[in-house]
């Protein structure tokens, strides 16, 4: 049995001592194999590793690597075939796989194992000028760092708990230190100082994240951390000042609740427990919601929770609970989203997948379960602004005011999410989101036939593109709204391309961001990606508000792969709100007259010129920005032979 080493400096050893490698690439290659725990295929090891490399050049350094690394752990350690290679399961553990089972298991004597596993950065030392490597080893280097920093937050927590308050604190500030903006690890020292009696440093310790926050993310401190500085102020005896800023006071808040296991069966709460956090990481990834954190919810574990009063201990307007249920090979998992104000139940489901891979079956669940919720969330804060006096409205809810008439889809619908969305703005300058959305107007206005002064329409989509990057490059809505407005608009398809592939990578369940990065895919030629990605917009949310944009992109997509019949049938597809209808009538239009269905063709050419009397075949690709003549050849040629106008 070999051990690989992978977290400080690298080491492989095996019975007889440490192992040498030949190289680094040869040692990144070992690691990334490591890592994987699958089979890798041959191509992307070689770009990964030797992507700056000629083609051939490329594929002789993966045959010698391959090669070497088989001579230095033993051929039986290596399965490879024409096509992947993988480290066979028996021949070598490493500390990173070690440290996620520990922590996964999240018993005390696990958690002080893995703790002591954290030897230094991953792969600290290993050098690979490729921007795909440096790409990937962020990307796991972030991953490691966040399974580490639950390693140090749970096990300071059971410190606390057990009166090791300095051992405690040893542990939030070595997670600190991983992660400055860990509010839990921050929480866990305030109160571990104060139970050490050192409760001016740990009011202390709250101004500064409180500070930093505000400089460096342009946010506060979660629900949960206000209310540790809060019990912390009040037993110091500090003199009442001005209570800190809360974030209830703008944006919506959620818990999410530790799910109920319904059989009895203990072996299951490290996959429900996982399912539960991996929800509240991806609530966490949008930027208008507060979610409390898991160490704060899951203080209900075991509980019989009264989601009204737990609202209000937590401080939430919304809690979302479940429970799970094995039957056989199967698991059930039901799960409902209660608004703490009224009782009243926003959504409720149920899902049922296979144990066979339950990773995959977890994966599955979170992305349901926000793709679910995340538009029930929205419409409830939407109904919840208008009720409200236009006096006492602040920028979100005319944010929110905005959200709900640029759904609508109409020309006054439009106008006045513009407006809301400037007023966002004005109110807050550094509001992201709402710089993105009213780039996301001109879009609709171009989409619709509505733009009055096209030169000064996509210049405004680039200054507001450009704001939205500036204050959220880490924002999800920001990037994918101003990336779709730079595609469509501005014709800057590249641009936009990479914004909205960004935003996905933040939020891989933002149905949203799936759609708009559809129409982008389907400009630029690629059909099948296009198809791919609207489809995992209708997966995420099959009742989403964009519905018919999506169904809208999803033909378009079908008329750039030729699949005309397919795109006729996708566009007849009625939906509640009629969006983007002019890219409907033209699809069915330039598809029926393609297969030769003059009279269908020609009916729904008719309606364009009805809905849009100023689309001619002269203004063509200045309204369709498609990147290949060949697809632009035949979105002419169809439209030309339906009857639309020169």
């Amino acid at each position: 049995m070999l051990n690989l080493k992978l977290l400080g400096q690298f080491e492989l050893t095996g019975p007889a001592g440490r192992i040498a490698l030949s190289s680094t690439k040869l040692s990144a290659f070992l690691a990334y194999l490591a890592l994987a725990a699958k089979p890798v295929p041959r191509e992307h090891l070689t770009a990964l590793l030797w992507g700056s490399h000629f083609e051939d050049q490329a594929r002789q350094n993966f045959r010698q690597a391959l090669a070497r690394l088989r001579k230095a752990i033993g051929p039986e350690a290596l399965n490879a075939n024409d096509h992947t290679v993988q480290l066979s399961t028996d021949a070598l553990v490493t500390d990173v796989r070690e440290l996620e089972t520990l922590v996964r298991a999240g018993s005390p004597e696990d958690l002080r194992r893995a703790v002591t596993l954290l030897d230094g950065e991953l792969l600290a030392g290993i050098e690979v000028k490729d921007a795909a490597w440096d790409e990937w080893l962020s990307g796991e280097r972030q991953r490691i760092g966040s399974i580490a920093c639950d390693a140090l937050e749970r096990l300071g927590r059971i410190e606390l708990d057990q009166a090791r308050w300095a051992e405690a604190l040893r542990l939030a500030e070595e997670c600190i230190r991983r992660d400055s903006f860990r509010e839990d690890a921050h929480r866990l020292a305030i109160q571990a100082l104060v139970s050490l009696g050192r409760r001016p440093e740990a009011l202390k310790h709250y101004q500064h994240l409180a500070e930093r926050l505000k400089q460096e993310l342009g946010t506060s401190p979660e629900v949960a951390t206000v209310l540790v500085y809060e019990q912390a102020r009040q037993q110091s005896g500090a003199p009442e000042k001005t209570p800190p800023p809360s974030p209830l006071n703008r944006k919506p808040s959620i818990a999410v609740l530790p799910f109920a296991n319904l059989s009895n069966e203990t072996g299951q709460d490290y996959f429900i427990d996982g399912m539960v956090d991996e929800i509240i990481t991806a609530l966490s990834r949008m930027h208008w919601l507060f979610v409390i954190a898991r160490n704060s919810s899951f203080t209900y574990k075991g509980r019989a929770v009264d989601v009204k009063q737990a609202g209000r201990e937590l401080g939430v307007r919304y809690v979302l609970e479940g429970s799970v249920r094995k039957a056989g090979d199967r698991l059930r998992i039901g799960g409902q989203l209660i608004d703490t104000e009224t009782g009243a139940a926003l959504w409720a489901d149920r899902i049922e997948g296979e144990l066979q891979d339950i990773f995959e079956l977890q994966d599955m669940v979170t992305a349901k379960v926000i793709g679910a919720i995340a538009p029930k969330l929205e419409q409830a804060e939407i109904e919840r602004s208008k009720r409200k006096p236009t006096g006492s409205l602040d920028a979100y809810d005319y944010y929110l005011r905005g959200q709900s008439e640029v759904l609508k889809w109409t020309r006054d619908g439009n106008e006045k999410a513009l407006a809301h969305y400037t007023r966002a703005t004005e109110l807050d300058p550094e509001f992201s989101s709402a710089f993105g959305m009213a780039a996301r107007c001109y879009s609709q206005s171009k989409a619709q036939g509505w733009s009055k002064d096209v030169p000064f329409e996509t210049a405004e989509v680039r200054r507001l593109a450009r704001k939205a990057v500036e204050l959220g490059p880490d924002d999800p809505i920001a990037l994918s709204a101003s990336g779709m407005a730079l595609a469509f608009v501005a014709g800057d398809l590249e641009a936009g391309d990479v914004l909205i592939d960004k935003s996905l990578e933040l939020n891989p369940n933002l149905a949203s961001a799936w759609m708009f990065s559809g129409w982008v895919k389907a400009w630029r030629g690629e059909a099948e990606t296009a198809i791919s990605r609207i489809t995992r917009a209708l997966l995420l949310s099959p009742h989403d508000p964009n519905l018919s944009n999506m169904r809208r992109a999803i033909a378009f997509s079908y008329f750039i792969a030729g699949r005309y019949a397919e795109a006729i049938s996708a566009s007849e597809v009625k939906t509640p709100i009629p969006q983007n209808v002019i890219f409907e009538l033209a699809t069915i239009a330039a598809c029926a007259a393609l297969l030769g269905r003059q009279a269908e063709a020609e009916r729904a050419a008719s309606e364009i010129r009805l809905v849009d009397p100023s689309l001619r075949l002269a203004n063509l690709r200045e309204r369709f920005p498609m990147a290949r003549n060949e697809d632009f050849s035949r979105w002419e040629e169809g439209l030309r032979k339906a009857g639309l106008p020169e």
